[in-house]
Formats: structure tokens, sequence, C-alpha cells
């Protein structure tokens, strides 16, 4: 996780520079792209704290490795579901409920129920029926 925690700290270091330039630039007329900057800084930071955290509790993994070969991480990912249609309703449901943040209130509200349905169809697709683990 290394290469994880090196991208976010120059990420970091990046936003941080761009907000100082964004403030210079504009004369502090106008702060929100500055803080917007400073507060995604923050953010790689927070990103960038947790993946190193995470790596000293981990072993190193293969790809950490300078002299490490493809074949030392190849392996089974997990399971993925060949035919479900779950993901195209939640897709759709989530694409109500943030239509309706621009379009009305009471979009979301009729969208919102069809989003926890949707979630729940996925999460819980293999534990009954003909496809039951």
């Amino acid at each position: 996780m290394k290469v994880e925690f090196k991208l976010f700290a120059i990420l970091t270091v990046f936003y941080i520079v761009m907000g100082f330039i964004y403030m210079l630039w504009t004369g502090g007329s106008e702060p929100v792209g500055a803080v917007g900057l400073f507060l995604t800084a923050g953010m790689c930071a927070m990103i960038g704290g947790y993946v190193y955290v995470t790596a000293r509790k981990l072993d190193p993994r293969p790809d950490d490795d300078p002299e490490g070969e493809i074949h030392e991480i190849e392996g089974e990912y997990g399971f993925f579901s060949p035919h479900s249609w779950w993901p195209l309703f939640l897709g759709a449901s989530c694409a109500i409920v943030f239509l309706g943040a621009a379009v009305g209130w009471w979009l979301v509200i009729l969208g919102f129920p069809l989003v926890v349905l949707s979630t729940l169809g996925w999460t819980f697709e293999y534990f009954r029926g003909e496809n039951a683990i």
C-alpha cells in the first residue's frame, strides 16, 4: 500500500499548493474555491493516513515489492454474480433520487424506498430462492 499512500500524500500537497495559488490569483475575493481545495486536501490526507495506518498492520503485498512478479498476486478475487439484475434496479432508483434533488423533493421521497428495496435485494440475492448458497 506504499504506492497508494504516496499518491494521496502527493495529492494532499498538490491541493494545498493549488489552494494558495487560487487565493493569490483571486485576491481573496472568492473564498469558496480555496475552501474547496483545502477541504479536498484534508480529505486526501485522511485517506492517505488511513492507508498508511492500515499498511502498517498488514503484511507487505507482492505489488509493493519492486522485484515482484505478476504471478505472485494471482488468485481468486471474490465472487461476482454473473446474472444479477439488482445493480440495474439500484442504479435506476438512485437516478430517481438524484433527479429528485434537482426537480423536487417529492421525487426523492418516492425514490428512496426503491433504493432501500434494491439494496436489500442485491445484498440478499443469494440467501433465498433457487440461488441460495
